[in-house]
């Protein structure tokens, strides 16, 4: 079962249907649940935070839902978690925009403000991907493939060994994916990336429900 945390921001129900799609497309069965409780979060194979709009009122409404907690204990259950555009930027330890604002802490940095002046804020539309690094989530994803942007703001992670794809806009080159041990997270919203996105939660699927090895004493 895959979780995605309902804290009243983010596109849940795209989410969802870009999940079930690409389990389809795998043909894996897989259950998908939009949800509010933390015992179902906390009982899933996997997790996905999602998130829209600025940072310190996705904080706000992850408290006031109760579901901080879980999601923490999810980030760190070594299950796959995938954060998703303001999803991904609340992992960090804190932003500037109307701040500094605390964020979750999950991974090391912040959330800064486009600071080129010859591109239009926010950032909307299709840009190249650069991949920094192997993560599993990226598998398939070609070198320049094109997935779609909405935000203003993204991360600088303090550990860039946990930076695995950038983008471009402007003349500014910007976190676009992270991943470190089983957390991956995008600034991209890879439900709206058309193939490329569903090749990612595919990805994410595929790795949800992958059999748990239990080790056996030699």
């Amino acid at each position: 079962m895959i979780a995605i945390v309902d804290y009243g921001v983010g596109n849940l129900r795209s989410c969802a249907k870009g999940l079930e799609r690409a389990a389809a497309d795998a043909g894996l069965s897989v259950d998908v649940r939009v949800s509010t409780s933390a015992a179902e979060i906390e009982r899933a194979d996997a997790v996905v935070l999602p998130g829209v709009g600025a940072f310190g009122a996705c904080m706000t409404s992850l408290a006031e839902s109760g579901l901080t907690d879980a999601v923490l204990r999810a980030a760190a259950s070594g299950k796959p978690f995938l954060g998703i555009c303001v999803g991904m930027q609340i992992l960090f330890e804190e932003s500037e925009e109307f701040g500094p604002v605390a964020g979750l802490g999950v991974l090391p940095g912040r959330i800064v403000r486009f600071r080129s002046r010859d591109v239009k804020i926010p950032h909307m539309g299709w840009n190249a991907l650069h991949v920094v690094k192997h993560a599993p989530a990226l598998d398939g994803i070609a070198e320049g493939t094109y997935v779609y942007f909405v935000h203003s703001y993204y991360a600088e992670p303090s550990d860039p060994a946990i930076v695995a794809a950038t983008s471009t806009y402007g003349s500014e080159t910007f976190t676009a994916a992270v991943a470190r041990e089983n957390v991956f997270a995008t600034q991209f919203h890879p439900e709206k990336s058309q193939h490329a996105g569903l090749r990612l939660l595919g990805n994410f699927v595929r790795a949800a429900s992958a059999p748990v090895r239990v080790a056996v004493p030699a």
